[in-house]
């Protein structure tokens, strides 16, 4: 009986540990992956805002989108703003999505400026030539690329010639931060931890040869909004 009585305690540590084991490990959520859940959440909210309506319309045109959950512009005088940034890309023959690639964003500016705006970003890349531009170690926007802010309303319509076309929206409110001039990085460090060894932009969004299943929702939220006519 006694030694039933002992099992019964190991078992139940082990349980124990077990369950901690699990904890910590969702504790441990790698930054990367905050960031592409957050990604999500953002394309999401877009793709389902009545005011989105231009973007949901022409999500299907673009090669890629430029996805920044949090970009943040604070300062008095001299300021900027700045933020972490996935791209995912589709391939034009077979429509499939790819990606996450990391990038850093950041901006300066100089004028009166008052405050802190946090502001979630989605930009569509239109052009094959705004893709090239992102694959590449930095681009500007506004210089490499043309950019402009997208229409919002529910009944926006109109053709954009432009190679990036932006949504944005702090708070609540439509309009958000302005990317144009903000200089996009690639992270190299976050796209090494996050498929577990070193990859270009190319190997993520062109060759597909890198690919980590933690980001399938991401893809698979956009594909079926691309897909929808």
């Amino acid at each position: 009986m006694k030694n039933q009585s002992v099992s019964h305690v190991a078992q139940a540590f082990c349980a124990l540990l077990l369950l901690a084991g699990v904890n910590a490990a969702a504790l441990a959520q790698s930054e990367q992956q905050k960031l592409v859940n957050a990604a999500e959440s953002t394309l999401s909210n877009f793709l389902r805002d009545p005011q989105m309506t231009w973007l949901q319309e022409n999500f299907g045109r673009a090669k890629g989108a430029l996805i920044a959950p949090e970009v943040v512009k604070a300062g008095f005088i001299f300021g900027g703003s700045g933020g972490r940034a996935v791209l995912i890309a589709r391939d034009p023959k077979t429509g499939k999505w790819a990606g996450p690639a990391f990038y850093v964003l950041a901006t300066a500016s100089v004028g009166f400026q008052a405050g802190v705006e946090v502001s979630e970003t989605v930009a569509l890349v239109m052009t094959d030539k705004a893709l090239r531009a992102l694959l590449a170690t930095s681009v500007k926007l506004g210089g490499d690329a043309s950019i402009a802010a997208g229409p919002v309303g529910a009944g926006a319509k109109g053709d954009i010639i432009t190679d990036l076309v932006t949504f944005s929206r702090g708070k609540g409110v439509y309009g958000g931060v302005n990317l144009d001039g903000t200089a996009v990085t690639v992270s190299d460090e976050w796209n090494e931890a996050y498929y577990k060894k070193k990859v270009q932009p190319s190997d993520i969004l062109v060759t597909m040869s890198a690919h980590n299943k933690e980001a399938d929702k991401l893809l698979g939220d956009a594909g079926r909004a691309a897909g929808k006519k």
